[in-house]
């Protein structure tokens, strides 16, 4: 029987993100994932932007080593799968790696907002979005 968890990362807030389409009934995990705010430090902007999404989605939000917090998730949960959607973050493939030692990972694709196949720099909203506006409206 398939009894998954929902792994969201800032690449798929979404209630209508691919995991929650495709188990709406299952528990989800958010981690802020310590490494990551210190690598690119991120502004106390955009950290209050995310919990604000959060804060409308049914998840439990934790602190840590994020393959660590969604293993003892599963765990807690009685999991026997982690369903997430994909990233282009270079650390989300060394994660789901270390996810996968305990459970399979399930990684979804997202409905994509834009169509589009150049660079853009991740790291902040603001570049991606200028890019982006152009193929939106």
């Amino acid at each position: 029987m398939n009894n998954p968890i929902i792994w969201l990362h800032g690449d798929c807030l979404s209630p209508e993100g691919p995991a929650f389409k495709a188990h709406p009934e299952a528990p989800a995990i958010w981690v802020w994932d310590d490494a990551l705010i210190d690598e690119w430090q991120l502004s106390l902007k955009r950290m209050v932007f995310i919990y604000e999404c959060l804060l409308e989605l049914p998840v439990v939000i934790r602190r840590g080593d994020v393959a660590a917090e969604v293993i003892a998730f599963a765990k807690e949960s009685g999991a026997n799968q982690v369903v997430t959607a994909e990233s282009p973050s270079p650390r989300f493939q060394d994660i789901c790696r270390e996810i996968k030692r305990s459970h399979p990972v399930e990684v979804l694709p997202p409905e994509p907002f834009v169509r589009y196949d150049g660079y853009i720099d991740l790291k902040r909203f603001s570049r991606y979005w200028r890019v982006a506006e152009k193929y939106v409206f």
